[in-house]
């Protein structure tokens, strides 16, 4: 076996040790992940505060940026619930009509006797699932508590990552290209929050008016819920087109509101997902459709529900990480759309060589390249010399 052969089957062990790992630290690994999302969310947030008021003195900006993403989670959750009860109490008192539907298609199916709702329940007997759901909504809390607590720390600690960073890099060019690949991270999940967070507006609203023109009961709840769905990659989308016609059916004594609801709904969702995001995104994910679908499944089966909110944000890391190794760049070029993963030490693209794809690196004797790197040179060793 050559040296090469042997290195990839390193790789590849690594990767599956790896995965085990993930795994079986889940329940700490998850929070933690969820904090570091959360906090790439509110410092992106504090970086636009900071471009578009630059009269905000430069030491509030931060508390500024927390305390609208806080109001605003606390906004969006009790506007969530409200619905929710309300969505509940019209599924309870919809209990004649979510019989006739039973019945529509018991004789669709050639049923002679259709159950009703109660011979279900009392068929399913649900009672036994009760432990098991109260058990998920106390880890889901625990969690929850993990994740603010995480955040917490994280936010008081951020003043010292500079300061670690050159610890861990004495060498300057090390620590210059150990930056760049951050930045180049933080911007693939910036821009992919970015990207679900518009489009997921605008479907929300689209269907949100649509449902309420055809006056479907809790159209703001399905609104909210697919809006939430769409950072879920490829399951989000059929949350939002499937399950109001469904409910739609029990609402109307007609079929036509519910086709009319499905075929509004999927036009909404192909005219986003085909015609607006792929212009919005263009190459700046590069991440092949397959290994989206891949790590969606791979992720929800490490880490569930987050691990399905964070599969693409992950996947983006892994690969910028990835490719700036020999041993491991071909694991890079596979996820990658273009076949040109960005290796950061190669420096800007050259869109006539590789479209989308990397390209030489700047020169260190050209002169608008080395003053400013003596600039920062001296500006970063200024801020965090002890």
């Amino acid at each position: 076996m050559n040296s090469s052969a042997a290195r990839n089957a390193l790789v590849v062990m690594a990767v599956i040790a790896s995965g085990g790992a993930l795994l079986w630290l889940s329940d700490i690994l998850t929070p933690l992940a969820l904090a570091i999302f959360l906090m790439v969310m509110v410092d992106s947030f504090a970086r636009v505060l900071r471009l578009r008021f630059p009269s905000l003195p430069p030491h509030a900006v931060f508390p500024v940026a927390i305390t609208i993403s806080t109001l605003g989670f606390t906004v969006i959750t009790l506007v969530v619930a409200g619905n929710a009860t309300t969505f509940v109490t019209q599924l309870i008192a919809d209990r004649p009509r979510l019989d006739g539907l039973l019945a529509r298609m018991a004789s669709l199916a050639g049923v002679e006797v259709p159950p009703t709702i109660d011979q279900l329940f009392r068929q399913l007997n649900p009672t036994q699932y009760i432990q098991s759901v109260a058990q998920a909504v106390q880890s889901l809390a625990s969690q929850l508590i993990f994740v603010f607590i995480y955040l917490g720390f994280l936010l008081a600690s951020r003043r010292g990552f500079a300061r670690k960073a050159v610890r861990l890099f004495p060498d300057h060019d090390e620590r210059e290209n150990a930056s760049r690949v951050f930045v180049r991270i933080r911007d693939g999940v910036e821009r992919y929050l970015w990207i679900q967070t518009v489009t997921g507006l605008i479907i929300a609203v689209a269907s949100w008016g649509l449902m309420e023109a055809m006056g479907l009961n809790s159209a703001l709840f399905w609104g909210f819920l697919i809006f939430i769905a769409c950072y879920i990659p490829i399951i989000g989308g059929v949350v939002g087109v499937f399950l109001p016609p469904v409910f739609a059916l029990v609402q109307f004594d007609t079929y036509w509101q519910a086709l009319v609801l499905l075929g509004a709904l999927q036009t909404i969702q192909f005219v986003v997902g085909n015609v607006i995001q792929p212009r919005m995104q263009g190459q700046s994910l590069n991440l092949d459709p397959v290994v989206v679908l891949l790590s969606l499944a791979l992720w929800g089966a490490l880490w569930g529900v987050p691990g399905m909110f964070l599969s693409t944000p992950l996947t983006v890391m892994a690969m910028v990480i990835l490719a700036q190794f020999n041993s491991t760049r071909w694991m890079a070029v596979l996820l990658s759309s273009n076949g040109h993963p960005e290796r950061i030490s190669d420096g800007p693209s050259d869109p006539s060589a590789h479209p989308g794809g990397p390209t030489p690196p700047a020169k260190a004797s050209d002169p608008k390249v080395a003053p400013a790197g003596r600039k920062r040179a001296v500006r970063i060793s200024a801020k965090t010399a002890p």
